[in-house]
């Protein structure tokens, strides 16, 4: 038997918080809550959410911060509850690794769908993210974040990148890197690996990344550290 899928609601408003309780639970899910980012991350940690519904405006910590530390160590479906509504918001939350976003006043019956919506996406394993240290990946979606940011990749850059991350810390040649999802072409060569190394270097920086996780290895080729 399949155990009760679990969603940790986490907002300070006790009349909101309550209402979603009780819609949840109603649909027979199970459901938890806190109304501090410091204890929601705590209870990630812990182990057994499928679903984070998180609210923006904490007491404590802002639910971006919340999202982002969040993604250092886990890729639970995060869907924002907020009372901003603008796109700019929107735009941050999604980049910060949020798969949904709800504003406020929100219908409770909406929200269960959206929550069985990202409860049917995780069984089916589409958009899965696979966590390697800081980095995380989405195989069938092609997509790549680091610490939780949405990293915006050419199709070859994410090539290498996802090939370094398969072995982390491995040394891969210039050959191999181009071996894995490649389209060898007449133009293709050691120097095109290493312009999409420079690239890819230069969005990891963007991105914060410091030290860069990208090794030369002389002679021999890349690795990367997680």
């Amino acid at each position: 038997m399949q155990p009760t899928p679990l969603i940790l609601v986490v907002e300070d408003e006790p009349a909101i918080a309550d209402t979603l309780l009780y819609a949840l639970r109603s649909e027979g899910l199970g459901a938890e809550h806190c109304g501090l980012g410091g204890q929601a991350l705590e209870r990630v940690r812990a182990g057994g959410v499928d679903v984070l519904v998180l609210d923006v405006g904490l007491p404590d910590l802002n639910g971006f911060e919340v999202c982002r530390r969040l993604r250092a160590f886990s890729q639970v479906p995060v869907i924002f509850l907020t009372a901003r509504n603008d796109e700019i918001d929107r735009v941050l939350g999604l980049e910060l690794g949020a798969d949904d976003y709800v504003a406020k006043p929100f219908s409770p019956r909406e929200m269960v769908a959206r929550v069985r919506a990202r409860l049917r996406r995780a069984a089916a394993g589409t958009g899965q993210w696979q966590a390697r240290g800081d980095f995380a990946v989405d195989v069938e979606g092609h997509r790549i974040r680091y610490r939780g940011r949405l990293l915006e990749l050419t199709r070859y850059e994410y090539a290498v990148l996802a090939a370094l991350l398969q072995r982390p810390g491995a040394i891969l040649s210039r050959a191999q890197l181009m071996q894995r999802g490649w389209d060898l072409d007449a133009d293709s060569g050691d120097r095109t690996v290493d312009t999409h190394i420079k690239t890819l270097r230069a969005k990891l920086r963007a991105a914060g990344a410091a030290p860069d996780p990208i090794r030369t290895h002389r002679g021999l080729g890349y690795a990367i550290e997680v």
